[in-house]
């Protein structure tokens, strides 16, 4: 009973001193600020030139029922919408956009501001397909057919000498 009772209090002791030193950490710590959830991204953050990009941004939460702008040297300014939670808006990159990164910065109607990276590309789309050559299935005697003739004749092959060993066992049998 002695050992039950030290073991409690020592239990007792651990316990409270983990919570009062759980109450230290929770009132020492600093108060969530204003704009901590102030964000915006752009998808894809890598476009094509001549395509069209969505923005999703979020202006601390309780200022998302307002608009919000954005601007960058990759597309403009747009003015994002509340909606479902988030400020939203598409924007388009004109065809003729150089390629490299782009700063997107939001202004928030709080005074907050967030700033994300756009890398816009200028590729050169193909006019057709690339010339790969003709392949195992392209007319003509290539290795395909080869392949295709060796595989028959091995197949055959293996038939005929199936077929003659069967012969000898029931011969040999009688």
């Amino acid at each position: 009973m002695q050992g039950i009772r030290t073991v409690n209090r020592a239990l007792s002791s651990v316990l409270t001193l983990v919570g009062l030193i759980g109450a230290f950490v929770l009132m020492s710590a600093a108060p969530a600020r204003a704009g901590e959830n102030t964000f915006v991204e752009v998808t894809p953050n890598s476009a094509q030139a001549g395509s069209r990009v969505t923005i999703r941004a979020n202006c601390d939460n309780d200022n998302n029922s307002r608009q919000a702008s954005v601007h960058s040297d990759a597309f403009g300014s747009v003015t994002l919408r509340p909606d479902r939670g988030f400020l939203t808006a598409q924007a388009s990159i004109p065809r003729d956009k150089p390629a490299g990164d782009y700063q997107v910065d939001l202004r928030c109607e709080n005074g907050q501001a967030a700033s994300t990276t756009l890398t816009v590309l200028n590729m050169a789309s193909p006019s057709k397909g690339p010339a790969t050559g003709g392949g195992g299935t392209a007319g003509g005697r290539g290795t395909g057919s080869l392949l295709v003739l060796g595989g028959v004749a091995l197949v055959g092959t293996a038939i005929a000498l199936g077929m003659a060993g069967g012969r000898r066992r029931t011969g040999a049998g009688s």
